[in-house]
C-alpha cells in the first residue's frame, strides 16, 4: 500500500498537487499591511532628466505613482490565484538616489480582510518601476529593475514579519 503524500507547505496546491485558489472564507478579517520595495538603475543622464523634470513624456514619478496604485488595485487580474482584495490604502513613494543612480520605489498596501496584501504591494512596485522604464526608454534602454522584495507584513494569523536588512 502506498503511503499518503504529506500536505504541501505551498498553499496554492491541493492534496493531489493541482493548483487552486486558497479558501480564505473561515479566516478572520483583520487589518493587514504590506510594504514592498525595489529600484531601477539608469545612466546618470537619465537620472538627471527625471530629477530636473526634463523627460519628454512629462512628470515621470507622478505617472509612476498613479501606475503603481492602479497596479495594486488590479493585482488579482494579473496573478492567477490571487484573491481580489478591497484595498483601504495604497501609498507609492519614489526616492531619487544619486548613488545608484536611479529611483527607489516603496509601496505600502493596506486592507481589512481575510487575506494579506503582499502581492498587491509587490505588484505595485514592479509596475511603478516599469512605468519609469517605459517613460525613459527613449533615453536609456539599459535601465535595470531589481531588488524587488517584501520589507514587512502585518496582520492575520501569522502576525508580523519583517525582512532582515539587505
Amino acid at each position: 500500500m502506498k503511503s499518503p503524500t504529506p500536505p504541501s507547505p505551498l498553499t496554492h496546491f491541493d492534496a493531489a498537487g493541482q493548483a487552486h485558489m486558497v479558501d480564505v472564507g473561515a479566516k478572520a478579517s483583520t487589518h493587514r499591511v504590506a510594504v514592498a520595495t525595489g529600484q531601477i538603475r539608469m545612466l546618470r543622464t537619465t537620472f538627471d532628466l527625471i530629477a530636473q523634470g526634463g523627460a519628454k513624456k512629462g512628470d515621470v514619478l507622478g505617472v509612476a505613482r498613479i501606475a503603481a496604485i492602479q497596479a495594486a488595485k488590479r493585482t488579482s487580474e494579473l496573478i492567477p490565484l490571487c484573491h481580489p482584495v478591497a484595498l483601504t490604502r495604497v501609498a507609492a513613494e519614489f526616492e531619487l538616489d544619486a548613488a545608484l543612480p536611479g529611483v527607489r520605489c516603496t509601496v505600502t498596501a493596506e486592507t481589512v480582510g481575510a487575506t494579506g496584501v503582499e502581492m498587491e504591494a509587490l505588484t505595485a512596485v514592479q509596475v511603478g518601476l516599469l512605468t519609469i522604464y517605459d517613460m525613459c526608454k527613449a533615453a536609456d534602454r539599459g535601465m535595470v529593475i531589481g531588488e524587488v522584495r517584501l520589507l514587512e507584513k502585518r496582520g492575520g494569523k501569522s502576525g508580523e514579519w519583517v525582512s532582515a536588512p539587505a
